[in-house]
């Protein structure tokens, strides 16, 4: 997998709300969030004292086109009968697979047996009846998300693309989000750590906070050297550690990490590019800005970007944006962070040497390890 492929986490990004019927979805990419959302409306919307009578699930991963469309045809089969007891049930439509744009939605049967399940959203159903959806990989072009839309209450799931500017600041959020919930306390060092570690992966941030949440208990307070000990040096995390020892001038630790990242069977490339090239490019801007603009340099990131966002526009017109077009400005404030030990001379050489370096590694046969060793003694054998 190309180091740009980094996993990636999951914020909510769409919510509507439902017209007349009682109709919920929940959809996505994030597979592990829609499925913990899901669950927990399937536990609040269940009517009490109904046991699995108020709760009717019909599983919606399908294998082919025929399973896709009898799971269809037993949803509106299921909204239409009466509940067996009491006035009230919940039909769940469970980890549907086939709306998206693969073969099975694509099919003439499929989108039939769709159509007629919007016609029944559109007219309505039973007032004692609701209908929650969970599904991934949703195709928005579909008539049948808009019919949702139009009718539901919908959450939308994605997860964040980690090779995308400013993904940092979501997966930020959404571990406090979850840390909350389990009362724990990050140090400011301890949460970047933790949030490039897991690399906006939601399951994977559930499962590390509950190993450090049985690890401390009654203690709350998660700490780096904590992080370090108990969350896996994935291959993000990898890629993360080399980019910290470049800005910390450990030459040893770095030329063992671009090791560790190329018997890993990622290209050279990559590394230059993803890992080494937005590290030293950083470190230039953020130096930059500091003794261009007297800024002096503080103790966390999003000190960092409060500065930075005092700044009149000509002075941040160069920097990197995200989609929306606001600054990038979390990677620059951990930069920001290490630039005392660089001079501006050092970083503009380290760059041209990461040009000359990509030109090595894509026109020549030279040795990939020894063309990523020369541009790291660059940038960190002298003082």
């Amino acid at each position: 997998m190309p180091l740009a492929a980094c996993d990636e986490i999951a914020m909510p990004k769409t919510k509507t709300k439902a017209a007349s019927a009682k109709i919920y979805a929940v959809l996505g990419s994030d597979e592990a969030e829609i499925k913990r959302v899901a669950a927990e409306l399937a536990t609040n919307l269940t009517p009490p004292g109904t046991g699995d009578f108020g709760l009717e699930i019909i599983d919606g991963a399908a294998d082919n086109v025929d399973q896709a469309e009898a799971r269809v045809s037993s949803a509106i089969e299921a909204l239409q009968t009466l509940p067996f007891f009491g006035s009230a049930k919940v039909v769940w439509l469970k980890n549907v697979n086939f709306l998206g744009d693969d073969q099975k939605a694509r099919s003439t049967a499929v989108q039939s047996a769709l159509e007629e399940l919007s016609e029944l959203i559109d007219s309505g159903f039973g007032p004692g009846i609701t209908l929650l959806m969970s599904a991934i990989d949703v195709d928005k072009r579909r008539s049948f998300y808009k019919t949702l839309v139009k009718r539901a209450e919908v959450q939308v799931f994605d997860r964040l693309d980690s090779s995308r500017g400013g993904w940092e600041e979501e997966a930020l959020e959404i571990v406090q989000q979850h840390a909350k919930k389990r009362k724990l306390q990050f140090d400011d060092d301890a949460l970047d750590l933790f949030v490039l570690l897991t690399g906006g992966d939601t399951r994977q941030i559930d499962n590390e906070l509950e190993k450090i949440d049985t690890f401390l208990g009654k203690d709350r307070v998660v700490t780096a050297e904590l992080v370090r000990e108990l969350v896996p040096l994935s291959r993000a995390g990898v890629i993360f550690e080399l980019g910290n020892a470049l800005a910390a001038r450990d030459l040893q630790l770095s030329l063992k990490l671009v090791r560790r990242l190329l018997d890993q069977g990622e290209s050279a490339i990559g590394i230059l590019l993803v890992a080494i090239v937005p590290t030293i490019r950083n470190l230039l801007l953020a130096k930059d800005l500091m003794e261009r603009y007297r800024l002096p340099r503080l103790h966390s990131p999003f000190q960092f970007i409060s500065a930075i966002n005092r700044l009149p526009a000509e002075a941040t017109g160069h920097l990197p944006r995200k989609k929306d077009g606001s600054i990038n400005a979390y990677a620059l404030g951990i930069a920001a962070q290490q630039t005392g030990r660089f001079t501006i001379t050092q970083l503009i050489k380290a760059m041209r040497a990461c040009l000359a370096a990509n030109v090595q590694v894509v026109t020549t046969q030279l040795d990939h390890e020894l063309i990523l060793t020369e541009v790291v003694v660059k940038l960190l054998g002298e003082n």
